[in-house]
């Protein structure tokens, strides 16, 4: 009895560990077909925590300067599809959206687990790229307080971070996505569209 006990308690772990990719569980909420540009596109952002936001970099005289960044689009049941983000000025990144707003962020679907054996290049692992504009909030808006409850749920470190480094919180108004998430080019997909989809 003992040992059949053992092997169901492996083969348990065996089952959740089959949705991990280095140690990240995947969150709860299904992938959607890929045919659904919109839900598929919210789904990448909703279930992503980092990726590459890119700004006009002062410093190297208006060159683009990628950067690794965590980011929320919300909380477990409140996901927006706007990407937030918890910058210091004291990283480029944040001292160059000051200077000129123009800004993108890519997100690829590899670090969720769930592009089986293709290369993060391949057109069945998908990527999308959100470009827009990157603004400092408000500190004492109300837009500002969700955006720090989503930034800190997903993110739960941030609230150690020091407060010396004037750390702010920033979002990317979105203009313009292009996403691939199978053969054939980018999927047609308005920013409307985008963030009238519900999760």
């Amino acid at each position: 009895m003992k040992s059949k006990c053992f092997y169901c308690f492996l083969f348990l772990i065996f089952l959740g560990l089959q949705d991990c990719c280095e140690g990240r569980l995947l969150l709860a909420s299904p992938k959607p077909d890929r045919d659904n540009a919109a839900g598929y596109a919210r789904w990448l952002v909703s279930q992503g925590s980092w990726g590459i936001l890119s700004t006009i970099s002062m410093e190297l005289g208006g060159s683009p300067f990628g950067n690794v960044v965590s980011f929320s689009d919300g909380v477990v049941d409140k996901s927006t599809g706007i990407p937030y983000f918890y910058l210091t000025t004291l990283d480029p990144t944040a001292r160059n959206a000051l200077k000129d707003h123009r800004s993108s962020l890519t997100i690829s679907e590899y670090p969720l687990g769930t592009c089986g054996n293709a290369d993060p290049e391949n057109p069945v692992c998908a990527k999308i790229t959100l470009t827009g504009k990157l603004v400092l909030l408000d500190a004492n808006s109300k837009e500002t307080k969700f955006a720090q409850t989503a930034l800190f749920t997903k993110h739960p470190e941030m609230k150690g971070w020091p407060k010396s480094h004037n750390f702010r919180i920033f979002k990317l108004k979105i203009e313009n996505i292009f996403m691939i998430n199978w053969f054939g080019g980018p999927k047609p997909l308005t920013v409307a569209q985008y963030l009238k989809y519900k999760i």
